[in-house]
């Protein structure tokens, strides 16, 4: 049996995207969980793991470790306090983001569902992410994003079905 610490994380991805900056530690596959994510993520200030979003197809649950971030959901922004535990369910009602607003770095832990296929919703950009596997799956996996601009009719561009094979 595996086993991860969320005080002790061995932290794998690093992001230094502006806005975005800050280190991850998948710790539900480090603990060797199959059906649940877990990922650690120490936030750098003025930095959020990901745009406000919510997932068609996966709840998932917030912990705050260490430190004060504030949660953004469309209904306004509020600060949370360590200990404090947040659940999004799938669907619209469940979007939200996490920035941390302090001087200091914070650590959440983010819980979800591993379901997949999934699609992503981010509001703010007008932005669509459909995967072919489960949020943060390791291995390579269909990942496409769209604007929903470019949202097309079923039916358009479809051919009709080829005619039979000649005999």
């Amino acid at each position: 049996m595996s086993s991860a610490n969320v005080f002790d994380p061995a932290f794998g991805d690093r992001s230094e995207r502006a806005g975005f900056a800050g280190r991850r530690a998948r710790i539900g596959r480090q603990a060797g969980a199959e059906h649940l994510g877990g990922s650690l993520y120490e936030l750098a200030p003025g930095s959020a793991p990901f745009p406000m979003h919510y997932h068609l197809g996966n709840e998932e649950l917030l912990v705050v470790i260490a430190g004060e971030p504030s949660l953004r959901t469309p209904a306004g922004e509020r600060r949370l306090a360590e200990g404090e535990v947040v659940a999004f369910p799938a669907g619209e009602g469940g979007a939200h983001q996490v920035v941390n607003r302090g001087e200091d770095p914070v650590r959440v832990l983010l819980v979800s569902e591993m379901n997949a296929p999934d699609v992503v919703v981010r509001p703010e950009s007008n932005k669509i992410s459909a995967f072919g596997r489960a949020p943060g799956a390791a291995g390579e996996g269909f990942h496409d994003a769209y604007f929903r601009r470019d949202a097309v009719a079923l039916w358009e561009g479809e051919a009709q079905p080829p005619p039979p094979p000649a005999r």
